[in-house]
């Protein structure tokens, strides 16, 4: 993510916050209730936004985590395609006397 999504993001969310207050004030609530309430609504928005991180960080679904696993099995298969088909046999044989 770039900075300037960052940002944007930010600025978005401060807006969402400014309409929720416009919009409980339309409703009809006061000025102090509408207040709170969209401060609410934004906690709760906080704080659905931090779950999903942390299902995502336990889950390991995490973009450098995905992006990290993908690198490796393009270089562990870029290796494997590299090795000779004597290579590969001796590998074989060596993988096989391990299991025994």
């Amino acid at each position: 993510m770039r900075r300037i999504d960052a940002v944007g993001i930010v600025f978005g969310v401060f807006v969402a916050g400014g309409l929720a207050y416009v919009l409980f004030l339309l409703v009809g609530l006061d000025s102090q209730k509408a207040g709170i309430w969209s401060q609410a609504l934004l906690v709760c928005g906080l704080i659905g936004w931090v779950a999903t991180y942390l299902f995502r960080a336990v889950g390991q679904k995490m973009t450098y985590h995905q992006q990290r696993e993908e690198y490796e099995k393009a270089f562990l298969q870029k290796r494997l395609d590299e090795l000779t088909p004597e290579e590969l046999a001796k590998l074989q044989a060596d993988i096989e006397s391990r299991d025994s």
